[in-house]
């Protein structure tokens, strides 16, 4: 069994109640985790967490279903979930399973601290 590098990397940015979350490589079953894992140990101390989903090269329905997870915990947990800098991809996937409504989007001007 071989140790390959990590398909998904993040880097967190924290100030005070907000996190941003960037994102860089593939967010699929194998990943998902890894992210869902890393956002939640953000709260209760991080009230409005963002997603910066630039560097996403790619995410498959599992890895829609991790970011369905964070938002449902987020929200059970007083904190606000939004996600920024959608590829073409990711914003497709979101549209076609109706998700793109469910999720606050901000553009670049939402990240300035």
């Amino acid at each position: 069994m071989s140790t390959a590098a990590p398909q998904l990397t993040l880097d967190i940015e924290l100030n005070g109640p907000r996190a941003i979350v960037h994102c860089h490589g593939r967010l699929i079953l194998e990943t998902g985790q890894i992210l869902y894992t890393q956002v939640i140990q953000l709260l209760p101390e991080s009230k409005h967490i963002i997603l910066d989903l630039s560097d996403l090269t790619y995410a498959d329905s599992m890895g829609l279903g991790t970011l369905v997870r964070i938002y449902v915990h987020t929200k059970t947990h007083g904190a606000t979930l939004e996600l920024t800098h959608l590829g073409k991809r990711i914003r497709e996937l979101l549209g076609v399973t109706g998700l793109l409504s469910v999720f606050s989007t901000v553009g670049e001007h939402g990240l300035k601290f």
